[in-house]
């Protein structure tokens, strides 16, 4: 499709089928000229769910390379919300938890020289660091711990990260070894000179 200079509307692309709408969709993004201010488009019928699957008015992307080529414009504002962004357009999109699914994990050394990477969803090694750290957190419900690891920075506070899916975190903690983090001692793991806590070792667990 060529490009005529004329706004761009991604919420409603002249193609009918969701694939034609995908693929009309990944031209402007890579046909999308630099230094201009992009149109806002506002909502988008993007959704990405938990799993790491996109949607599309409803129905899953199944092309990966549309996949791959939609995460590198996803932005993350400092309010937190979520954006598809090329220089000449942007529009919000929906996610249900992060965009990225850390799928596998590679490691090398050990101890403080241990180096750990992940690969996620889309192909793209992370490896965790001083700019990739590792976090923990806890369902609300179940108490169950959730890690994810940092992608790439945000326009503000907020990240964009991978949640490390239950098979590779099982994997990280055969690697967790103890240390103390101040005055409690601590199950985690080290890569590139960083300690990460995994959660408390209880009294008396060695």
């Amino acid at each position: 499709m060529t490009h005529t200079g004329a706004p761009i509307d991604l919420a409603k692309p002249a193609a009918q089928s969701a694939d034609e709408a995908l693929a009309c969709c990944s031209a402007r993004v890579t046909q999308a000229k630099p230094k201009r201010v992009p149109i806002e488009c506002g909502d988008l019928p993007f959704l990405i769910k938990r799993d790491g699957t996109w949607l599309y008015r409803g129905s899953p992307i199944n092309r990966k390379e549309l996949v791959c080529l939609f995460s590198s414009v996803l932005r993350r504002e400092e309010d937190g919300s979520w954006w598809l962004q090329t220089p000449a357009e942007r529009g919000r999109i929906e996610v249900e938890d992060v965009p990225f699914v850390a799928v596998e994990l590679d490691w090398t050394g050990d101890g403080p020289h241990q180096v750990l990477s992940f690969r996620t969803n889309i192909d793209e090694v992370v490896t965790a660091g001083p700019d990739h750290p590792i976090r923990v957190a806890h369902d609300i419900v179940t108490c169950e711990p959730i890690p994810y690891i940092l992608v790439r920075p945000g326009a503000g506070h907020f990240a964009i990260e991978a949640r490390i899916n239950r098979a590779t975190y099982y994997e990280l903690v055969a690697l967790a070894v103890p240390e103390w983090v101040g005055s409690k001692r601590m199950l985690g793991v080290w890569s590139r000179g960083q300690f990460y806590s995994l959660g408390e070792l209880p009294p008396g667990e060695a």
